[in-house]
């Protein structure tokens, strides 16, 4: 049986007891200074520099500086970002994993009419937040740290969650930051449907913790507009009076029993402040900034978190970015801004709905900030990919394509094992590692800690020529001698009877022997230069027109598959600068021919279909 999981409140000073791993303690503790300690609780002291591989480029650079998007898991994408950008971030907001049990999916809707089915979309699964054991708090626990290290000294981290680990979280927050670091806890009240519950209340809030790096972050406070001067007057149940000059006041208690004139000309300019409880309805489908992403926040909300939290001009960082709400609102309020996320479709969904964006913010091109001369806002960005990610476009999808590339049978339900492989007495337990990062040594510590010993010490003594186990590690990248450690903390756990134990422990490793599983057909397209244009004629995905015949669903127009089309009309073989940015918009189709320039050189053409798969082909201008 897996052991449950253990949670414990330490702080220094309380007696000690033998631990499975040393303590972290933060910069000079003090006597009742609270830690989180959970079973398999791993030090964590920095992770390597990880490269960046560039892949497209979007707009221009305003003074030098192009905004970044970074596929990849996000521990390696902060290891990238450390070396250069330690101790330079403004502001952090992030909405990360839940443990909320759930996975989340996104509705695939087929863009015009031409269908001939009734049913012209499916959901795509877009990831899970499904989590073993004391693998959450340490997933969050190594971000935090990292996260802290970005942030300058007047930096700030906002946290969004809710109530499944936000206690915990709080926990982390002040073990990482120290909690005299804690600003507040922000009830984000929003409205639902009104449920009959016969246990609990029903609930409508989430709660985003404010901390900062330093003892003085940069603060300017949101104001929420007045909506008239009525609202105003009302709130401060006042009598409106006039001064000798025609001018519309209040008398305002300034403290002290001494009351002031308040006029309300700059009353109403200044605004309202805000307490630490904002109502803000969720957002619903009719929301013009709704794309379809699950879990998607209201760019309400994240306005008033950077307008009060980065200065203009300053650099903001998510790091679960999804479908690029902070990067979108960070673009717009003049702020320049990172994100990251290891989910394929989350780049795709951020690329659109920045150039959407971008192309809004041309006219005007530039605005004003309070206090400070007119600026113009950082449109451009850059997309990156961080480690080897071109296979999956999120783990749900990965483990999906692997159980059936590799013929392993799914084990629900075990807290170890995801499924098996093979048949009789050579049957392979198999555990998949974390897809889209390299496996270390320390996520052999979820295998070691929750194995049935007394089945393995059973085994040992009943068959002693036979191996105690047989295992399959499937990942992407791993550490050297992934398969021998493991096989030495089994020996070592069984004590006197591991020496001499046999255990069959292989490492299949998918960037090693991808050429060697066929995980999904590729796409492919026609397309031809014709009469000085570029005519894609025909695309076709692959995956999403397999998908689409189980539906018996046929296509007349190929476009309808199509999220966008860039074109890069000079390519340099390395990365996609587009001067084609064709993206479809609503049941508005791509129009699949483009001039082609009377000085092209080598032209590549980036097809995106809904499901974010990606085709890629180089077309000669030569062709006829």
């Amino acid at each position: 049986m897996a052991k449950k999981t253990k949670l414990e409140l330490t702080w220094i000073g309380k007696e000690e007891r033998p631990r499975l791993e040393p303590r972290i303690l933060l910069e000079d503790p003090q006597l009742g200074y609270p830690e989180l300690w959970w079973r398999g609780k791993r030090p964590f002291s920095g992770v390597p520099y990880y490269p960046a591989e560039q892949r497209e480029e979007h707009g221009e650079a305003v003074r030098g500086w192009r905004n970044k998007l970074y596929w990849g898991d996000n521990l390696q994408v902060m290891g990238h970002l450390l070396r250069k950008f330690r101790g330079q971030v403004n502001l952090v907001y992030i909405d990360p994993p839940l443990d909320s049990k759930a996975i989340y999916k996104k509705k695939i809707a087929l863009r015009g009419a031409t269908v001939t089915n009734d049913r012209t979309g499916f959901e795509e699964k877009q990831y899970g937040d499904i989590w073993t054991n004391d693998e959450y708090l340490q997933f969050m626990y190594e971000r935090l740290v990292l996260i802290r290290e970005l942030l300058a000294d007047d930096g700030a981290c906002y946290l969004h969650c809710d109530w499944h680990r936000g206690h915990q979280i709080r926990m982390l927050l002040d073990e990482v930051f120290g909690p005299n670091r804690f600003q507040n806890e922000i009830v984000w009240n929003y409205s639902g449907w009104n449920r009959r519950n016969s246990s609990y209340y029903n609930r409508r809030h989430d709660t985003i913790y404010y901390y900062s790096r330093g003892d003085e972050p940069y603060f300017d406070p949101y104001r929420r507009p007045w909506e008239s001067k009525e609202a105003y007057v009302a709130a401060r149940k006042q009598k409106v009076l006039v001064d000798d000059g025609g001018r519309e006041y209040v008398l305002s208690d300034a403290g002290g029993g001494k009351r002031v004139q308040r006029y309300l000309d700059e009353a109403m300019a200044e605004g309202s402040h805000i307490d630490d409880v904002w109502e803000l309805d969720k957002l619903n489908n009719s929301d013009k900034e709704q794309v379809g992403y699950p879990t998607q926040k209201p760019e309400r909300l994240l306005e008033r978190i950077i307008a009060s939290s980065c200065p203009p001009g300053g650099l903001v960082f998510d790091c679960f970015m999804g479908s690029g709400t902070t990067q979108a609102v960070a673009m717009r309020l003049g702020r320049r801004f990172l994100g990251a996320d290891v989910n394929l479709g989350a780049i795709r969904a951020t690329t659109k709905r920045l150039l959407g964006l971008s192309e809004s913010l041309r006219s005007p091109p530039n605005m004003m900030f309070k206090g400070q001369a007119e600026q113009k806002l950082y449109t451009g960005f850059n997309v990156y990919t961080v480690n080897q990610y071109d296979i999956f476009r999120n783990e749900l999808e990965a483990r999906d394509l692997l159980m059936e590339a590799l013929a392993i049978r799914p084990l629900p339900g075990n807290g170890v094992w995801h499924g098996k492989l093979g048949e009789g007495s050579e049957t392979r337990l198999v555990r998949f590692m974390p897809i889209n990062r390299i496996a270390t040594r320390a996520d052999l510590d979820i295998i070691v800690k929750n194995l049935d010993w007394k089945l393995l010490s059973k085994r040992r003594a009943e068959l002693p020529n036979k191996p105690v186990l047989r295992v399959s590690l499937v990942c992407m990248g791993h550490e050297p001698e992934l398969a021998g450690l493991l096989a030495l903390e089994i020996q070592k756990g069984l004590g006197d009877l591991g020496k001499g134990a046999k255990l069959d422990i292989e490492v299949v490793d998918i960037l090693r022997d991808k050429d060697h599983i066929e995980f999904k057909r590729d796409s492919h397209a026609r397309i031809k230069v014709k009469k000085g244009k570029l005519v894609i004629e025909r695309f076709y995905p692959m995956n999403l027109l397999q998908k689409l015949s189980l539906d018996k669903t046929a296509v007349e127009d190929w476009r309808e598959l199509v999220e966008s089309v860039f074109v890069d009309f000079d390519y340099d073989g390395k990365v996609l600068r587009p001067t084609v940015t064709d993206v479809a918009e609503g049941k508005e189709l791509v129009r699949g021919e483009y001039e082609v320039p009377k000085d092209a050189g080598t032209i590549r053409v980036k097809i995106t279909d809904l499901l974010s798969d990606v085709l890629e082909v180089t077309v000669g201008t030569d062709h006829a």
